[in-house]
């Protein structure tokens, strides 16, 4: 199981907050830690954002995330609608 971390504060808050509204998201972020290239419609994100994975929380709540295998450990570094992509 990996472990999740969040890049920085501003996205931590904006998280915590979808948390706060959506009871649901706390699950798919579970899911996301057993399975992060397959849970929630994890899909690779291409272009300048290549190397980085993109899933869904909710009807307009996009995660960005990458995976280290080695340390087992899912960095979040934003979270929102399609506009943090």
């Amino acid at each position: 199981m990996y472990k999740l971390a969040v890049a920085n504060t501003k996205t931590e808050k904006k998280l915590r907050q979808y948390i706060s509204l959506r009871r649901d998201i706390k699950d798919k972020l579970d899911r996301l830690k057993v399975d992060p290239r397959k849970a929630n419609g994890a899909h690779p994100l291409h272009g300048a954002l290549a190397g980085k994975w993109a899933c869904w929380l909710g009807s307009n709540i996009r995660l960005i995330y990458v995976i280290n295998d080695e340390k087992k450990r899912i960095t979040i570094l934003a979270v929102g609608s399609h506009k943090v992509y």
